[in-house]
């Protein structure tokens, strides 16, 4: 009887161990089946319930991300091309402001050497400077070549007067004739300077070599001259 007593606890521990491996594998099956037919979405994670570092590189698209979400300090470098900004949004940038105002000063300096020049070529509504053929000297514009032709002291004066200016002075003449490139006629030139008079309508006007030397002819002889005009005209 004892024998018979013992096989029959053997065999109830038995069956007992069977049901409780059956009920396990049930058990997990069962939730893995359940797991397998059930579909996680975003809807189903709680936010902030997954930290970044959980999530794979390039899961989640651009589109997905609300605008601010993701800090200027976050980005990769590199991660972001020129062709991704909106230049709109960008400010300028202190060097472009320093060449904006680099360009208004140039322009500036350009406007302000135009306004001298026009200044320097006008004067009143008069005209400054010397024609060609004149040169700037003792504050008038002399002209560089004398007269073709010889005339009497009173009709070089007229000559001169016709062109605006007058014959110069006998002395002014002289340091003239001594210039660089100043060639006077041979035969002495016309000043404008009186010598002696002798009587009316007769007198002698004070004249110029061509080595500067000054002397006088009686103003009814002819001479070759030259005029002396202002510089304003």
């Amino acid at each position: 009887m004892g024998k018979l007593s013992g096989r029959g606890s053997e065999r109830k521990g038995s069956a007992a161990l069977a049901l409780a491996v059956l009920a396990l594998f049930l058990a997990l099956g069962g939730g893995v089946y359940a797991a397998s037919q059930q579909r996680i979405d975003g809807h189903a994670v709680r936010a902030s319930s997954l930290p970044g570092n959980r999530l794979v590189p390039g899961s989640v698209p651009g589109n997905r991300l609300r605008n601010g979400t993701i800090p200027a300090g976050k980005l990769a470098p590199g991660s972001v091309t020129g062709s991704q900004i909106d230049v709109a949004t960008l400010g300028q940038v202190p060097s472009a402001a320093h060449a904006d105002g680099a360009d208004r000063a140039r322009e500036a300096a350009r406007a302000l050497r135009a306004e001298v020049a026009a200044n320097a070529e006008r004067v009143n509504g008069f005209s400054a400077g010397c024609a060609t053929g004149a040169r700037q000297f003792a504050g008038a514009c002399w002209q560089l070549e004398h007269s073709e032709a010889a005339l009497e002291a009173p009709d070089a004066a007229a000559s001169c007067a016709a062109q605006g200016g007058e014959l110069p002075a006998a002395l002014a003449l002289a340091a003239f004739a001594q210039q660089p490139g100043v060639v006077l006629a041979v035969g002495d030139e016309w000043s404008n300077d009186i010598a002696v008079a002798t009587g009316p309508g007769l007198y002698g006007v004070a004249t110029v070599s061509s080595d500067a030397q000054v002397d006088f002819e009686l103003s009814t002889e002819t001479r070759k001259f030259r005029c002396v005009i202002p510089l304003l005209g």
